[in-house]
């Protein structure tokens, strides 16, 4: 099957905030525009309460800047904007150079489906502090919500154990590009199928559906309905049994079940989508036991997040596979991620890079300075520790500390003997030009299984997970501190 990229097949320049135009006209007027700087896109909290937090959008940002250009229709719009003396707002001049400007950053990124956790590197971009700066919005847009959503659909996965999880949320999803979107990353995130046809063609991923309650109203019957489902999809017949009477509804998808075997067929299974999930699938089970079906699965839907999977598990529910939708498309408990974008360094005249801090009353705001890329280590396929470094540092020492970002009284010597080390952060364009070989959503798929299984299931909790070390090397931590005592006028005497 071919898989469709670019799904937006045009520029989209002007999804972005208006300062942030307003910043590259005012970079250009001061001749800014073209001097080097670097980003670092990071995020300060898991969602969720949890403990770790499932990297998604690379393949979204990977569109956009290919497509990054100014068309002819965006500056006139720019053209046409007025200040209140009736004075444009942007200088021809400076809308030319948007016109020719082509992009030509160096982006490092985080594959799709890794284990992030807050203050690393998600995405580094480094180039004209014109294009970085434009970059924020859209990047920042992309990576928040794919993110989120696909950090949520792990922590649903997990609850559901060795369950099968299909994403139903489309019709309760943030509009039509939230929609593809959030089935994207939900699918990245662990779920086996999506409800959502157009994710299905354009993104490869599977879909799945059976009926709805309008089915069975539409006839005279639940039995007639469910024997006129079984004449059209002899091979997929998942009847929906809580139209009318839960335990009626098991009873007519078993008789039909049966015509079906006379036939040839097997009834797959059924689907209760209200009233009390665990006592009538327990209910369900014996009854299709019973009957001879012992290999019908039985799906659960009826707003249903990990929590409430959780429950029903505890419940010893006799469920088989869950669909999630609207809890999980919308990140019902934390609809914000809060990634941010900050400067971290910019070249001066001589060709060095000068660290950029930005210094807040609240430590956790304040950035992490200087061009940076983060290892992790790991032992026999666990992972031990990461570490937010920067750039030239030795990594093949035999030991490091490492300093909790917020917290520096929390510390952990890495004995790195034995241990295995892999950066996160790959490059994806250089100079503008893509050298990243695009994976596709079946292999992101399985990066996010085979990263989740680094992780301690004490890492993986969904209340109190325990706390996986993170932290600044020795060096990057001495230069914050040194370059925030700076900023505040502080010698630290």
């Amino acid at each position: 099957m071919k898989i469709t990229k670019d799904l937006y097949q045009g520029s989209l320049a002007l999804l972005t905030d208006f300062y942030q135009l307003t910043m590259a006209y005012a970079y250009w007027k001061s001749g800014k525009s073209e001097e080097e700087a670097v980003f670092n896109l990071f995020f300060r909290k898991n969602p969720f309460q949890g403990g770790y937090t499932v990297a998604a959008g690379l393949d979204y940002i990977i569109d956009f800047c290919r497509n990054f250009r100014f068309e002819e229709d965006d500056l006139e719009y720019l053209r046409a904007m007025k200040n209140e003396d009736n004075s444009p707002v942007f200088e021809s001049a400076f809308l030319d150079y948007l016109k020719s400007m082509e992009f030509s950053c160096d982006l490092e990124a985080v594959e799709e489906g890794t284990v992030i956790f807050p203050h690393m590197p998600i995405v580094k971009v480094k180039g004209p502090l014109l294009q970085c700066q434009l970059l924020e919005t859209p990047l920042l847009n992309i990576i928040n919500f794919q993110t989120l959503i696909a950090t949520k659909a792990a922590r649903i996965v997990h609850a559901a154990q060795e369950d099968s999880v299909l994403e139903f949320g489309l019709r309760r999803a943030q509009g039509i590009d939230g929609a593809l979107a959030a089935s994207r990353a939900a699918f990245i995130g662990g779920c086996s199928a999506t409800s959502n046809v157009m994710a299905g063609k354009l993104f490869g991923i599977p879909v799945s559906g059976t009926h709805a309650h309008s089915w069975i109203m539409s006839f005279d019957s639940e039995l007639e309905a469910f024997k006129a489902y079984a004449a059209a999809f002899p091979d997929k017949c998942i009847f929906l049994v809580d139209t009318y009477d839960t335990v009626n509804g098991v009873r007519n998808a078993i008789e039909v079940g049966k015509v079906l075997r006379e036939k040839g067929k097997e009834m797959l299974g059924i689907r209760i989508d209200s009233g009390d999930l665990a006592y009538y699938s327990n209910l369900a089970r014996e009854m299709l036991d019973e009957a001879g079906f012992p290999n019908a699965k039985i799906v659960a839907s009826n707003d249903l997040d990990e929590q409430i999977i959780t429950s029903l598990k505890m419940q010893e529910a006799s469920i088989n596979v869950w669909g999630v939708g609207t809890k999980l498309v919308t990140a019902y408990d934390q609809p914000a991620l809060g990634a941010v974008y900050k400067l971290a360094a910019v070249k001066k005249a001589d060709g060095s890079w000068e660290p950029k801090v930005k210094v807040s009353q609240q430590s956790i705001k304040i950035n992490i300075p200087g061009i940076q890329n983060a290892v992790r280590f790991s032992k026999n396929g666990k992972a031990v520790a990461d570490m937010i470094f920067l750039e030239g540092e030795n990594l093949s020492k035999s030991q490091h500390m490492i300093i909790d970002p917020v917290d520096p009284t929390k510390r952990k010597k890495i004995n790195t003997t034995g241990l295995d080390q892999e950066l996160l952060l790959r490059s994806i364009f250089e100079k503008g030009k893509k050298v990243y070989e695009r994976p596709d959503i079946h292999q992101i798929k399985l990066n996010a299984e085979r990263n989740l299984a680094q992780f301690d299931k004490a890492h993986k909790r969904l209340i109190n997970p325990h706390i996986y070390p993170v932290g600044l090397e020795e060096s990057l931590y001495e230069l914050r501190t040194q370059l925030v005592f700076k900023m505040k006028n502080y010698d630290g005497a």
